[in-house]
C-alpha cells in the first residue's frame, strides 16, 4: 500500500483521483456481487424444497433466525449502531471529517446478508451502499485525501454499489447525485461514471446478462394511456407518503420497548405471522416483481393459504392490497426488531405491486387493456420518486434495467407527478426526515453547508487594544495611537470583559486635553446588548449580525474576552467555504 501511495503522490492531483475512483469501484461492485449470492445462497436453501400450493410453517420461524443471528454480530462483535445506511452516510458528509468506520466496509454485509437470506422483509442496497462509501472514506484516508476529495470518493463508493447490483451505471450517478446531493461538476462526474462503469463491468464479468430482474419491453407506450399514467403519479405519490410517515411511525413504537429481547421477540413473531400469511413479503421481493412483469402477478399468492384464490380478480386485488400496506410494516419491523436492510428493495416491490392493482384494477372493472408490466415498470420509478424524492434516479434506473428508453414518456410523467404530489405533504425523504428533524441536514442545503463547514474559532480577531477601566483618557491616548482598531474592549483583571469603546463616540473628547485627567475608561464604556460565544454555529453568528446591525461583536466564553469577529471576516469566509464546495 505503501509503494501505492507513493506512486499515487508523483502523478497529477486529478489522475490520482481517476485511479483511485476505479479502485473504489472495484471494491464496491465486488461487496455487491458477494452481498447478492450470499443472500440468494441462503434464501434459495432455507426454501427450495416449499411447495408451491402449500403455506409452510417454516416461514414463522426462519425471520426471527435471521434477525437474532444479525442481533447477535452487532452486539457482540461490531458492537456499533450500523441500521439506517444512507441516512448514516448523509450524517457523515454532514460533519467535518465526512469519515465512516472502517467495520462498515464488511458489517452491514454480514448482517443484511442474514437479515434478508432468512427472509427479513428489507434490501440490500442500503447495505452495500453504506459498504461502499466506507470503502471510499477508507481509501480516503488512507490517502491524505481532503475533505472534498473525500466526499467524492464516499460518492465513488455509493455510484459503484448500485451500479454493481443492478448494472445501472447512471442510476449509480443519479443516486449519489440526487440522494447524497454530491455536487455535478466536471470534477466530480468522472470518477463517478469511472466508478460506476467499473462496477457494472465487473459485475457482468461475474453475472454476465443475469440481473436482479430484466424486462424486454413488448408492448409500446400508448399515448392514449397517458392519463392512467399520470393517475399513477398521484397514486404513487399517497403511497410515498404512506410509506414514509407509516415506516417511521412503526419504528418509533418498536423503540419503546426498552428490552431488546423482548423487541426482538415481538418484532420476530410478527415479521413471521406476516410472512406466513403473505410469503411474497420474504425478503426483498424482486422474485415477485420478475412474476409481475412475466404476466404471472396472480403467483404472489404462491406458498400461502390464499393459494385457491388466485383465479378471483377482486380477491386477488384485495389480499395484494393489503400485501402493498403490510410490506412497509414488514420491513419497519425487521429493523426496528434489530435487522439489518434498507428501503430500497421494499420501495421497488411496493411501486410494481402498486402499479400492477391499478392496471388490474382498470382492466377488470373498466374493461381496458393496459399492459400490467408497463405500469408495475412505471410504479416503480415513481415509489422511488416519492420516497427517496429523486425522480431522476427512478427514471434512469427503470430505463436502464429494461434495456432501453421506449417508456421514458411514462416514466417521466408518472415520476414527476409522484414527486410534485408527496412534496406538498412532505418536504423530506425517507432518508433525510430524521436528520432534518435534528436539525443535522446540511447536504441538501448549499448554504447551510457552507455554514456548517466554517470554524467560528478561526473567525476571532485578536488584534484590538484592551482597555484597563481604571485608566484616564489621556492614558487611552496612547493605546489609541498604536491601534488600527476603532473599537477597544474593557477588561478587568481577571480577564472578564466590562464593556468597550467605539472610537467614534470619543472622537471630540480627545482633542480637549482639559478633560484628560476628568474622565476615566469606565465613564466612556458601555456594555453591547450582543455578543458571541466560541461555541455559537456560524448560523446564529450570522442571526446576531443581521438582529443587531453591528459590524463587529465581541467574543466572550463565559463573561471573558476573548476577541472580536466582524461581519467582513464571515462573509469573506463564507465566500471562500462556498468556492471550496463547488470545487472544480
Amino acid at each position: 500500500m505503501k509503494k501505492l501511495e507513493k506512486k499515487l503522490a508523483q502523478i497529477s492531483e486529478k489522475n490520482r483521483i481517476y485511479i483511485l475512483s476505479l479502485l473504489v469501484g472495484l471494491l464496491s461492485g465486488t461487496a455487491a456481487f458477494m452481498l447478492k449470492n450470499f443472500i440468494h445462497y441462503v434464501s434459495h436453501s432455507l426454501t427450495r424444497h416449499f411447495k408451491v400450493s402449500d403455506g409452510s410453517l417454516f416461514y414463522l420461524a426462519y425471520p426471527m433466525i435471521g434477525i437474532l443471528i444479525s442481533v447477535l454480530i452487532v452486539k457482540y462483535l461490531i458492537k456499533d449502531d450500523i441500521s439506517h445506511g444512507v441516512s448514516k452516510i448523509l450524517s457523515a458528509l454532514s460533519k467535518k471529517g465526512s469519515q465512516i468506520k472502517a467495520h462498515n466496509m464488511f458489517s452491514s454485509m454480514v448482517t443484511s446478508g442474514f437479515t434478508i437470506g432468512f427472509g427479513g422483509s428489507v434490501g440490500a442496497e442500503s447495505p452495500i451502499v453504506y459498504t461502499g462509501s466506507a470503502i471510499g472514506s477508507y481509501v480516503s484516508r488512507v490517502f491524505n485525501l481532503n475533505p472534498n476529495q473525500i466526499r467524492l470518493l464516499i460518492g465513488c463508493g455509493a455510484t459503484g454499489a448500485i451500479a454493481g447490483i443492478f448494472k445501472a451505471p447512471i442510476a449509480g450517478i443519479m443516486f449519489t447525485l440526487e440522494v447524497l446531493m454530491l455536487d455535478l461538476t466536471m470534477a466530480s462526474l468522472i470518477p463517478l461514471l469511472l466508478s460506476g462503469i467499473t462496477a457494472a463491468t465487473l459485475a457482468y464479468f461475474f453475472m454476465g446478462d443475469t440481473v436482479l430482474f430484466h424486462f424486454a419491453i413488448t408492448n409500446q407506450f400508448n399515448s392514449a394511456n397517458l392519463p392512467y399514467y399520470v393517475l399513477l403519479g398521484v397514486l404513487s405519490g399517497f403511497i410515498s407518503l404512506y410509506f414514509t410517515r407509516t415506516g417511521m411511525l412503526v419504528e418509533s413504537r418498536m423503540k419503546r420497548i426498552k428490552s431488546s429481547t423482548t423487541r426482538l421477540l415481538v418484532g420476530g413473531v410478527s415479521l413471521g405471522l406476516m410472512v406466513f400469511i403473505f410469503p411474497s413479503l420474504w425478503g426483498e421481493g424482486y422474485e415477485s416483481i420478475n412474476k409481475i412483469f412475466l404476466g404471472e402477478g396472480a403467483d404472489l399468492l404462491n406458498n400461502s393459504v390464499f393459494f385457491d384464490w388466485k383465479t378471483e380478480p377482486v380477491v386477488l386485488l384485495l389480499i395484494l392490497v393489503l400485501i402493498l400496506f403490510l410490506k412497509v410494516v414488514a420491513m419497519a419491523i425487521t429493523t426496528s426488531s434489530g435487522g439489518v436492510g434498507g428501503i430500497f428493495a421494499p420501495t421497488l416491490f411496493m411501486g410494481a405491486v402498486g402499479g400492477y392493482i391499478l392496471s388490474l384494477s382498470l382492466n377488470t372493472f373498466f374493461g381496458l387493456n393496459l399492459p400490467h408490466a408497463n405500469f408495475a415498470l412505471a410504479g416503480m420509478g415513481a415509489l422511488m420518486a416519492g420516497v427517496m424524492h429523486a425522480p431522476l434516479l427512478g427514471i434512469f434506473l427503470i430505463a436502464e434495467i429494461t434495456g432501453g428508453y421506449q417508456l421514458l414518456i411514462p416514466l417521466i410523467i408518472s415520476a414527476t407527478v409522484a414527486y410534485v404530489t408527496i412534496t406538498r405533504f412532505e418536504p423530506h425523504s425517507i432518508y433525510t426526515k430524521r436528520l432534518a428533524e435534528m436539525g443535522e441536514l446540511v447536504t441538501h442545503h448549499k448554504d447551510k453547508a457552507a455554514m456548517h463547514y466554517m470554524n467560528t474559532k478561526e473567525l476571532i480577531e485578536t488584534d484590538f487594544e484592551i482597555l484597563s477601566p481604571d485608566l484616564n483618557l489621556g492614558q487611552m491616548t496612547y493605546f489609541i495611537a498604536r491601534s488600527k482598531r476603532d473599537l477597544f474592549p474593557v477588561v478587568d483583571e481577571d480577564g472578564k470583559m466590562l464593556g468597550m469603546i467605539k472610537m467614534n463616540d470619543i472622537r471630540n473628547l480627545m482633542f480637549d486635553q482639559e478633560l484628560y485627567e476628568k474622565i476615566s475608561v469606565r465613564d466612556l464604556m458601555y456594555m453591547p446588548e450582543f455578543f458571541i460565544s466560541p461555541n455559537d454555529t456560524i448560523e446564529v453568528i450570522a442571526e446576531k449580525f443581521r438582529s443587531c446591525g453591528r459590524y463587529n461583536l465581541a467574543v466572550l466564553d463565559d463573561g471573558k474576552y476573548i476577541g472580536f469577529i466582524s461581519r467582513a471576516r464571515v462573509f469573506s469566509a463564507y465566500r471562500d467555504t462556498m468556492a471550496d464546495l463547488s470545487y472544480e
